[in-house]
């Protein structure tokens, strides 16, 4: 099993995953990242048995986003810079283990978008829900079709087991 900490968050990863911390490859952080006045990156990109998975992590627990309306902007611009990301490192990464993890997740036939979401705790009866996470995920499918017809949004709340993952 693979642990990676995001924040205060910790993904658990079932032992037939590979993954990775992307935004913290030296390949993204040392090469790609000035790419295009600064490409932006997922958090993690998991290798299972039956697809890749692109996930990024926002933990708005502690502090509020200003503007929630944009953040599937944020979700797709980082999906799309992480697709290129991970072309350009399974020829030319320094790194073997990043470049191998690349070339297995580009060799998948599916790939998977997940936002992991994680909302304040406390809520205000103003804005008892800081994110509409339907809105969201509207728009969210929207956006990212061409990538993953069904990406989900999911929180420390939803238990799926048909998640190559779990999260404390």
């Amino acid at each position: 099993m693979t642990e990676i900490h995001e924040g205060d968050l910790k993904f658990t990863f079932s032992e037939h995953c590979e993954v990775g911390k992307y935004d913290d490859w030296s390949f993204y952080r040392n090469q790609f990242q000035s790419i295009a006045r600064g490409s932006k990156a997922v958090d993690i990109v998991c290798v299972s048995d039956v697809a890749a998975w692109l996930i990024e992590v926002k933990d708005h627990r502690q502090c509020q986003r200003t503007n929630p309306t944009d953040i599937e902007d944020d979700v797709v611009a980082k999906v799309r810079d992480t697709l290129a990301g991970l072309a350009a490192a399974s020829a030319n990464a320094n790194d073997h283990d990043e470049q191998a993890l690349a070339r297995r997740a580009l060799h998948k036939r599916r790939w998977r978008v997940a936002l992991h979401l994680e909302q304040p705790n406390i809520r205000s009866r103003l804005r008892p829900k800081p994110f509409d996470v339907a809105n969201l995920m509207l728009r969210l499918r929207k956006k990212v079709k061409a990538v993953d017809a069904h990406p989900l949004i999911l929180d420390r709340g939803a238990e799926r087991h048909d998640l190559p993952w779990t999260v404390q």
